[in-house]
């Protein structure tokens, strides 16, 4: 069994103050989920996160251009994140399916190299596809690139790289904006140096000479897990325990222009389980643009007993937990694995919550009950609920989610669906179904079997009215997608 990958990952963005209102998206919203650390599995995990922007002011409507949050690429589908214009935000539903045949000439890593290398977060701004991970080297259009864990391309073909290069000393796991427009990209991570200037693990850049913006605080004691940018504030998610010297733990709201804590996000998270360490890990929009989807390792939220997931409604002056949750949330998988819920997205009429669960075997050895290792579907009424359906994968992790009209999609290092009777190998009725799936949003049942390498893990999809773009790594050198190489780390399948 090959070596188990860094568990350490994390996500976010961070921004300056906003440079103008957001304008209320008609084309649809963007949403992301992607993925962080690795599991001893074959091939081991890495897990997946999503973070997406929301469209609305906070405590009132704002009307959103973006892409018009995409900019003048168009906007999209489903519940997979993309962020346009400055902002990450979950898209309308294109009908789907996406095609089963990538698009040809995007950016890859090697098909393989040693450390593996991963992208962790895709997200456009306007025309341009921005890509952040651990990276050092990227192929396009017959020329290799050297680049520092952050760049940039053209959205469309022939999906030409930019000569971005912030020249990040450390994992970057997120990227977001401010939602005025492209000119400035947060960072967030597990790094000290940018441009070869001090940052700690969350910075503003300029996405035209790489400098950092001396205006935004850059000094979190922490890894940055999740950034989600929201009319003028950043969303911030992590391991730290005080962002740019505010008192907030694991999530803070912090101004776009000053980096400062606002003190619009105070939840009081606090617990932990089999010793994982409290942390906001991902974070999920809705399509309204009014509720939040986060996961992470807790107990407690708001002074009420949540763990895995709880979802946030931030239309008043501060963000409030909202009465949505399951018993099932609080069921334990492998102790190894006690964090198992890594994604959410929505579906497109926000009525379904889906999650991308890791976590290998339940304490009883079964891998057919529980959450553990599989897809899931939840009603996002207000209240205590139970799944609508349950797919599981027979022992193996699923890292990102998304979503549109036909096709709820999930991702990880899979090798089959339906697998309700089998571990780490095919049960009776097993689909083999490698390295993603497209699953019926009312039944569970398998309609969308491209396939892929499987490497670490899908770390992201990111639906655009284009089509998805998936987000993986080049371990074990996974490189096919839909049957075709020479797509590490970044698959792109277009609607027809």
């Amino acid at each position: 069994m090959p070596p188990k990958p860094s568990s350490q990952r994390s996500r976010g963005a961070g921004g300056p103050a906003p440079r103008g209102h957001w304008q209320r998206l008609v084309v649809g919203k963007v949403v992301s989920s992607r993925l962080v650390h690795a599991r001893a599995e074959t091939p081991h995990a890495v897990t997946v996160r999503a973070v997406t922007a929301n469209p609305t002011s906070w405590g009132k409507p704002v009307q959103l251009n973006r892409r018009t949050l995409l900019g003048s690429a168009g906007l999209i589908a489903g519940s997979v994140a993309v962020s346009v214009l400055g902002v990450t935000a979950p898209a309308l539903a294109a009908s789907g399916p996406v095609s089963t045949h990538p698009a040809s000439g995007t950016p890859a890593l090697p098909d393989s190299s040693n450390p593996p290398e991963q992208v962790r977060q895709l997200v456009q701004c306007r025309g341009t596809m921005y890509a952040v991970g651990s990276i050092s080297t990227v192929d396009q259009g017959g020329t290799t690139y050297n680049r520092h864990n952050a760049f940039s391309f053209s959205a469309t073909a022939p999906y030409k790289m930019t000569s971005w290069d912030p020249k990040v000393n450390g994992k970057v796991n997120s990227i977001a904006f401010n939602g005025k427009g492209c000119h400035n990209a947060y960072l967030g991570g597990d790094f000290s140096i940018v441009n070869a200037q001090k940052a700690r693990d969350i910075v503003e850049v300029s996405t035209s000479t790489s400098k950092i913006n001396y205006g935004f605080a850059k000094s979190v004691n922490g890894q940055v897990e999740t950034l989600l940018g929201y009319h003028g504030r950043i969303l911030a998610g992590g391991y730290f325990t005080s962002a740019n010297n505010g008192r907030h733990k694991y999530f803070a709201s912090l101004n776009a222009t000053t980096g400062k804590d606002d003190n619009r996000i105070n939840l009081h998270i606090s617990g932990n389980y089999s010793g994982n360490a409290t942390r906001i890990y991902n974070q999920q929009l809705s399509h309204s643009g009014d509720l939040d989807l986060v996961e992470g390792v807790f107990t407690s939220v708001g002074r009420q007993p949540r763990q895995q997931i709880f979802m946030l409604n931030l239309t008043g002056h501060n963000a409030a937990l909202t009465a949505w949750t399951s018993p099932e949330f609080s069921q334990a998988c492998k102790p190894v694995e006690s964090f198992y819920v890594r994604a959410a997205s929505w579906s497109p009429d926000d009525g379904t919550v889906y999650v991308a669960d890791t976590g290998d075997k339940n304490p009883d050895g079964r891998a057919d009950v529980r959450l553990c290792d599989a897809a899931a579907a939840f009603p996002s009424t207000h209240a205590s609920v139970s799944h609508s359906w349950i797919n599981y994968t027979g022992c193996d992790s699923l890292y990102s989610t998304a979503a549109d009209t036909n096709d709820a999609y999930f991702g990880g290092h899979e090798r089959w669906a339906d697998n309700s009777h089998g571990c780490n190998a095919p049960g009776p009725g097993a689909i083999p179904a490698q390295g993603m799936v497209g699953l019926s949003p009312s039944t569970g049942a398998v309609v969308y079997n491209p396939t892929r390498g499987r490497g670490y893990g899908a770390d992201d999809m990111l639906i655009t009215s284009a089509g998805l773009w998936i987000a993986s790594d080049n371990a074990f050198a996974a490189n096919q997608c839909g049957g075709v190489s020479g797509h590490a780390g970044i698959c792109f399948l277009p609607y027809s």
